[in-house]
């Protein structure tokens, strides 16, 4: 390192997470995972273990999501998590695009060889094979078959929140596993038009999900047909842009037509005596949204939660100096009580730890809002709080009861900061083209990666179509801001 870096770099701030994100983007995002406790790899290739912290904030996803789908009247159901293959096999093009991902079970038991090894059975193979699976339209479109005779049965609505598996060759916590935790929605209607305002409606709910609980802004649209799930008529989409630049695809709502209620026989007899098809739909979002939380929020010092999702909106850290704590930590108890009492998930940090290390504990955790309990604190009736988002210019010394009295308009604040901060970001990365020659020199010559937003006529351009696959971009959506006349363009998780 040359003597003008080595002096940059003892000249540059320290930071919590190293190596920060200018320095190495993907690295950084480890880094985060690792130091907030969220996640680690597991000793099969390609899972992860998701740790209290990071499932916390999973459930919490979960209930604020739960609560958005069933007010659609969706109902939740379970299915197996074993798909026969000849189910799989039955949609051409759904099965042509996961091949190459499935794993399948052919064994029902293992059977010890003479030097101590555990193989499966010869004598055990199972007469169909069994996919894990990757998704579950092929298995619920059969149920679904079955429970569905008249049009008085439709519409039906059903998700499930479960597992799932797809064979990832490269792998990276929350974003992109071999397993991973999701929830798949699948709906079943009479007509073209109520399944395509379905399907709609559902991305509605998840937008509303990632803009009023994860702060997360996002651009709704279209997928091309490149882009489209397979077997899917019209698949729509909430693409969000990460601090890098680029695009992560936040969550899916699929109107599939009447394919896999063919495939599967979902059929009834109609208002007219005849036999029809239903139209269905399926959408889904995982913990994929998670890694899109840190990479959206994070800084050089960590994770930065969204105050609505945060298994922990405020942390009560009690600052001791001498032997006897009891003042403290009562004053620290009837606080967290108080809190607890109006709706704030609030905890206490009991340990042993250094004070500058609970702070560092609690920054590198993203919690909202950090308050520090002192003896003067306690003598003089207050307290010190910080948010996150912010920092120390935000720190505020004010009474216990005055705390208490604003503390959720400070969680709002803080929650309408971060999506603002977000959106501002997100929006001022988006390049708009209008001919091949400047979407080319965009991401030859930009040092800031982002989207182009740029006329879907160019999609057809072999020109362009060659300079896509040389420089790796895809078609994130087709705005709906722009009916269908621009394509948004750019790298993408």
């Amino acid at each position: 390192m040359s003597n003008h870096n080595q002096a940059a770099k003892a000249a540059a701030p320290r930071t919590a997470i190293t190596p920060t994100r200018a320095e190495n983007f993907p690295e950084w995002y480890q880094a985060v995972v690792k130091a907030a406790d969220m996640a680690e790899n597991s000793p099969v290739r390609g899972c992860m273990v998701i740790k209290p912290y990071g499932y916390a904030l999973w459930e919490n996803i979960q209930r604020a999501l739960d609560d958005g789908i069933k007010a659609e009247d969706v109902q939740n159901a379970y299915f197996p998590l074993l798909i026969p293959l000849s189910f799989i096999s039955r949609e051409a093009e759904h099965v042509d695009g996961f091949a190459k991902e499935c794993a399948v079970v052919t064994h029902h038991r293992l059977e010890k060889t003479a030097d101590g090894k555990m193989i499966p059975a010869p004598d055990s193979a199972l007469e169909e094979p069994l996919v894990i699976r990757p998704t579950s339209e092929t298995i619920i479109g059969d149920s679904m078959a079955k429970w569905v005779t008249s049009y008085r049965d439709l519409p039906l609505k059903l998700n499930q929140w479960c597992n799932v598996m797809r064979w990832e060759m490269r792998t990276r916590l929350f974003l992109r596993t071999a397993e991973f935790l999701w929830q798949e929605g699948h709906n079943a209607f009479e007509t073209p038009e109520e399944a395509d305002i379905d399907a709609r409606k559902m991305l509605e709910v998840y937008h509303d999900m990632y803009e009023n609980f994860m702060a997360i802004p996002g651009f709704k649209g279209e997928k091309t047909a490149d882009e489209r799930f397979p077997g899917a008529v019209h698949s729509y989409t909430i693409e969000a842009m990460m601090q890098d630049g680029k695009s992560l695809q936040a969550c899916t709502s699929h109107n599939l037509g009447q394919n896999f209620a063919h495939s599967c026989g979902i059929k009834y007899q109609g208002r007219d005596g005849a036999e029809h098809f239903a139209h269905t739909t399926s959408w889904g979002l995982s913990t994929r949204s998670i890694g899109g939380l840190i990479m959206t929020h994070g800084d050089d010092d960590g994770l930065i939660m969204p105050p609505r999702l945060a298994p922990q909106q405020v942390i009560i850290l009690p600052i001791v100096k001498g032997e006897d704590n009891s003042a403290v930590m009562a004053f620290a108890e009837k606080l967290s009580k108080e809190l607890k009492s109006i709706g704030v998930r609030a905890q206490i940090d009991k340990s042993d730890a250094r004070a500058p290390d609970k702070m560092w504990a609690a920054i590198k955790r993203g919690i909202p809002i950090r308050v520090e309990i002192g003896e003067r604190e306690v003598a003089e009736g207050k307290l010190t709080h910080t948010r996150r988002d912010l920092g120390r210019e935000s720190k505020t010394t004010c009474t216990a009861a005055e705390f208490v009295g604003t503390v959720k308009s400070i969680l709002d604040a803080i929650h309408t900061n971060m999506f603002e901060t977000a959106k501002t970001k997100s929006r001022a990365r988006v390049y708009n083209a209008t001919t091949l020659d400047q979407v080319k020199g965009y991401f030859a010559e930009s040092q800031d990666l982002g989207f182009v937003r740029m006329p879907v006529e160019l999609l057809e351009n072999a020109d362009y179509q060659a300079f896509k696959k040389d420089n790796s971009l895809s078609s994130r959506c087709l705005p709906f801001e722009d009916e269908g006349r621009m394509v948004l363009i750019g790298k993408s998780y």
